[in-house]
């Protein structure tokens, strides 16, 4: 009769303790699984701005040496005076700002720049691979730094700048006609613009 008695108990108990390993077997997993996530999301930002520790350099190299190549074709021109003023101050405000301010302002250097050489650019005394080349590096490098961004790639783009660029387009370019004179100007322009933003680039290396 004692055991008969103890039996619901003895149940009780051994019912208890599997709901405790049940439940300590779910935590373990989500714990397990929210580790693994943490995981995989740190190696996946690791990855796409590691490209910006050890290629952006390279590439950014290799644009300036087009330039120069650019320069050596550059026939006898006229000294244009530049009327459009070199955005110092907006360099000067976004290094002191976030990565990934940083990372979005250099995206839309490089942006702006490509869709300047992109306009007709038939006068210039360049030739027409070198261009092509050149905007092939000026993308690749502007898409490989937009995926470092990621989650913050929705940030607005900075006006100013953009207007800049608009100045340069309407007030050296089409004004000039699109001459050699004028593209020379870009070129400088360009070439100033890439320096600066690698500086910027090289401040992002101890930021991830």
């Amino acid at each position: 009769m004692r055991r008969c008695r103890s039996a619901p108990s003895e149940h009780r108990e051994t019912f208890a303790s599997y709901k405790g390993s049940l439940y300590l077997l779910k935590m373990l997993n989500r714990i397990l699984f929210a580790c693994l996530f943490l995981a995989l999301s740190t190696e996946g930002s690791s990855l796409s701005c590691r490209w910006m520790d050890h290629k952006f350099r390279q590439h950014n190299e290799e644009t300036l040496n087009l330039l120069d190549t650019m320069a050596k074709n550059v026939t006898n021109t006229t000294e244009v005076e530049v009327t459009v003023a070199f955005p110092n101050h907006l360099y000067r405000q976004v290094s002191k700002s976030s990565a990934e301010d940083k990372l979005v302002f250099t995206v839309q250097v490089l942006e702006e720049v490509a869709a300047l050489f992109e306009e007709d650019h038939s006068s210039a005394s360049w030739e027409d691979g070198t261009v092509r080349n050149f905007l092939n590096i000026v993308n690749k490098q502007a898409k490989e730094l937009h995926s470092c961004i990621g989650s913050h790639g929705h940030k607005m783009k900075t006006t100013k700048l953009h207007m800049y660029f608009k100045r340069l387009s309407h007030h050296i370019l089409k004004e000039m006609g699109h001459s050699a004179e004028a593209w020379e100007v870009i070129r400088k322009e360009t070439k100033a613009h890439l320096m600066r933003a690698e500086q910027l680039a090289s401040s992002l290396h101890t930021a991830h």
